[in-house]
């Protein structure tokens, strides 16, 4: 559980055009694994395969890569055409500036674009003039797929920034530092990630055999990959999920092994948007929904195996996380061929 766990929101993003056309999303939802009754909980989450699955439903009911987002569709099968094409350019900034290409021809209502100068880039997408606004959703999923794709091709993730968004904070902007940066700003001109320049002189080291197996595997790498993973919360919270439970460092001890000072650390936590605890508790939430939706342990075993002296602590400590007690998510989650 390293990568954590992926908000309820952006499952409802993700169904919504299907309600919308009178199809059977609670078909979908239960072949991803996913509890229909998990939308009207707002606090739930849902592990990156069970999204990853729904992804792929989605797109073959709608027949749209993009979930809808766009008034043409992205035909199932435009995304590996994309990767199959960028693995043919020589750096990075040239698989960019094609992505962007192709992406604008595919698309009627969003404009990509690469921007660069001496130290900075940034990956643009705003609303074609004219053309409908479309729901944050479109923007996250495009960014989600265009920046995905650009770590892929040069083989490391490629840090973000900054990230600028343009339309109003959203009530789940929360994931948004996990997601993109910790420095975020919305209700700007477009939106764009910036990244340092240099990454666009690095080489593509895929190839076609590479795409295919990245295709095959697509949308669980790209989400994955998406994730924050250079920044100080991310690396404390693989340090824990590598210990035992028991030996977790209290906060003294964490700031010494990472040579810094208690307040030091603290500092930098709180420019991420964290705390220690913020930390522990998501990964404790994100190890439970995956053993309470993935494991036949009980809930006695699985909150000992987090370090709570008494079920009945899990028991408050899960509620406050998702809503819902323990018992009552494991049977909302726990589908047939998913338990």
């Amino acid at each position: 559980m390293e990568n954590g766990s992926i908000s309820i929101h952006f499952v409802r993003s993700a169904v919504e055009p299907v309600i919308e056309r009178g199809l059977d999303a609670d078909a979908l939802l239960r072949g991803a694994g996913i509890a229909p009754s998990l939308l009207h909980t707002p606090q739930a989450r849902v592990t990156p395969r069970d999204f990853s699955a729904l992804w792929l439903a989605v797109a073959a009911a709608l027949d749209d890569e993009l979930f809808a987002q766009d008034t043409r569709r992205m035909k199932v099968g435009s995304f590996a055409v994309l990767t199959q094409s960028l693995v043919h350019c020589a750096s990075l900034r040239e698989a960019m500036l094609r992505m962007a290409r192709v992406f604008n021809l595919m698309l009627d209502d969003f404009e990509c674009r690469l921007e660069s100068g001496d130290l900075h880039a940034s990956l643009e997408i705003a609303h074609a003039p004219g053309r409908r606004q479309s729901a944050a959703f479109g923007c996250e999923t495009l960014l989600m797929m265009q920046h995905g794709l650009a770590c892929w091709l040069v083989g490391r993730r490629i840090p973000v920034a900054k990230a600028s968004f343009s339309y109003p904070e959203p009530a789940h902007s929360a994931e948004y530092g996990r997601m993109y940066s910790s420095a975020l700003q919305f209700g700007q001109p477009r939106t764009a990630l910036v990244f340092e320049a240099s990454f666009l002189d690095l080489p593509v080291i895929q190839d076609a055999r590479t795409a295919r197996e990245f295709v095959r595997q697509a949308p669980a790498n790209i989400i994955l990959k998406y994730k924050n993973a250079n920044g100080l919360a991310a690396q404390i919270r693989r340090r824990l999920r590598a210990a035992g439970r028991d030996e977790w460092p209290s906060f003294e001890q964490l700031a010494e092994r990472l040579h810094m000072t208690p307040s030091t650390l603290r500092r930098r936590l709180i420019d991420e948007g964290s705390s220690y605890q913020d930390i522990k508790d998501q990964l404790r939430r994100d190890i439970a929904i995956d053993y309470l939706c993935h494991t036949s342990s009980s809930v006695t075993d699985i909150a000992c195996e987090l370090g709570f002296s008494e079920a009945s602590a899990f028991h408050r400590a899960f509620k406050k996380w998702t809503g819902a007690n323990p018992g009552e998510y494991r049977s909302t989650c726990s589908l047939p061929g998913h338990g």
